[in-house]
């Protein structure tokens, strides 16, 4: 979930939030509150710099109100893949790659040959950054990037409770600091006003009903569009499901599901580890069980810093650091190996690589895209208890999961706690059984460590009309581990709308391993 960028089957990385396309300018769109009306002018899609002939790009305005939708404007990157069977088209495919904060827009420039095979190549593939993100209106909290790289100098996930109590005032000035430079716009980037835009950007691109697949907080703007309007659904794929009702009662419901999948998932890898086959995984072997090897490097982290003394420049895996190395890992199984590597290094006493990860994850880009999604998360279910509680609340947090319940708390949680200044009047908080003509479309490992498994087993319940496919298996979301299963079955629906049994799991093709 929490702002960080993966690509279809992508090997772990981190992407820095914002698109690199050149979006070209159109007039801003007429307005409407409820649905876009018949004369709607369309996009005025243009090149793409730097892209291929099947690329089109654009900037599209909407309300910065959607209660107010004839007063100030704000603006929409957007971009589309064409169809690469254009005579069997059958509409366009809107994609959100999640976050919240992620880029539809980078996603869409990357992955499309991917999203073009989901959708068997009969759909343009749109893509948008939500508003408040990225290309899009942003959230702001600086004057310039100079001001943003001092605020965030050597910040990292504390350790101490000297170290949390200097984030914890760190993250009330960036309250106030965001406050400041954004304004009016940190009221109005709920997942609710992006569901709305979504409604517009349907209509403009000539689609009577939308196709949509959302992926990982993707989910959540698909579980708000549905209920909103269910009679607009043609088809939508939910893959990794955010739980909506955690996310809307309070940001300290939000994080405790959001971290309480990755323990489990964890000793999933160890137990792996441990039956993998000689030389398989580096961390077996040593004359002790994987497990415990494990939990001896994680408590010498806790006691001091492990040395790093091959990271550019040398340093010290701190404890927090060595929790967001796990972050990106975790959700890419077939990384497992290259991770167990990383692990087997430190516990040797070189923590190189996993400081080298951690650190990627902690720079000023990174911290930006962290502050998206906290920006769109406070408005959805705002923080009910200060951050000056940070003592409680983070052992809350840690008690709901122990390896990113402390990064989560931090990244997500403290700056909603620490006096947000937005009162999102148009947040959308339920009901969230809407029934839509046609089946959605779930899909979610059995481990999943960013959104619990347990999630898509209640939206189905929840949802009026909605069918859970599983993938036995591990990632987050299950695209990420290939499965041709899992393949034919979302490319089934969405061209021919017809979902498998209930009940139906998936095997992935490949286990971790080997």
């Amino acid at each position: 979930m929490v702002g960080r960028v993966m690509t279809l089957r992508a090997l772990a990385r981190v992407a820095v939030a914002g698109a690199t396309a050149c979006l070209l300018g159109v007039p801003p769109a007429a307005a409407a509150s409820d649905g876009p009306p018949a004369e709607l002018p369309g996009v005025a899609w243009g090149d793409c710099d730097g892209l291929g002939a099947e690329f089109q790009c654009a900037r599209v305005a909407v309300p910065l109100d959607w209660d107010d939708p004839s007063g100030e404007q704000i603006e929409l990157a957007v971009i589309r893949r064409l169809a690469s069977r254009p005579d069997e088209r059958i509409g366009s495919m809107f994609v959100n790659p999640g976050g919240p904060g992620q880029s539809g827009v980078g996603l869409v420039r990357d992955s499309g040959a991917d999203l073009d095979e989901w959708g068997d190549g009969r759909f343009d593939i749109v893509g948008w950054d939500p508003r408040g993100t990225n290309d899009s209106t942003p959230v702001r909290c600086f004057a310039d990037d100079a001001d943003e790289a001092e605020f965030w100098a050597g910040v990292t996930v504390p350790s101490t409770p000297a170290e949390s109590a200097a984030y914890q005032e760190k993250t009330v000035d960036l309250a106030r600091r965001c406050g400041e430079v954004s304004g009016d716009l940190l009221s109005h980037i709920t997942t609710a006003d992006t569901a709305r835009d979504l409604d517009r950007l349907r209509a403009l691109v000539g689609e009577e009903k939308i196709t949509y697949v959302g992926l990982s907080y993707g989910s959540m703007i698909g579980q708000t569009y549905a209920n909103l309007f269910p009679g607009r659904v043609r088809a939508m794929v939910l893959d990794g499901l955010v739980d909506a009702v955690d996310q809307t009662s309070s940001m300290e419901a939000n994080v405790s599901n959001a971290v309480s999948a990755a323990d489990e998932v964890f000793a999933q890898f160890v137990a792996l580890c441990q039956a993998a086959a000689t030389g398989e995984c580096a961390l077996a072997g040593h004359g002790e069980p994987v497990a415990d090897r494990v939990a001896r490097l994680f408590a010498r982290a806790r006691l001091a810093p492990l040395p790093a003394p091959n990271a550019d420049p040398p340093g010290e895996l701190s404890y927090g650091d060595l929790l967001v190395s796990t972050f990106n890992p975790l959700r890419l199984p077939l990384t497992w190996p290259q991770f167990a590597a990383d692990l087997d290094a430190a516990a040797e006493g070189d923590a190189t690589a996993l400081l080298t990860a951690a650190r990627a994850m902690q720079t000023p880009v990174g911290y930006r895209a962290s502050v998206w999604s906290s920006a769109v998360s406070c408005g959805d279910g705002p923080a009910r208890v200060s951050s000056a509680d940070w003592p409680a609340q983070v052992t809350r947090f840690t008690t709901a999961g122990e390896l990113w319940g402390p990064v989560l708390a931090w990244w997500l949680w403290a700056p909603c706690a620490s006096g947000w200044p937005a009162d999102a009047t148009g947040r959308y908080a339920g009901p969230w059984n809407a029934r839509t003509e046609n089946p959605i479309l779930l899909l979610s490992a059995r481990y999943d460590p960013g959104t619990p498994y347990r999630n898509a087993v209640t939206a189905e319940s929840r949802l009026g009309n909605a069918v859970l496919l599983t993938l036995d298996g591990y990632g987050h979301p299950s695209y990420q581990v290939p499965s041709a299963c899992l393949d034919e079955a979302r490319q089934r629906y969405l061209v021919d709308l017809v979902t498998p049994p209930k009940g139906t799991t998936c095997q992935p093709d490949d286990r971790p391993f080997g």
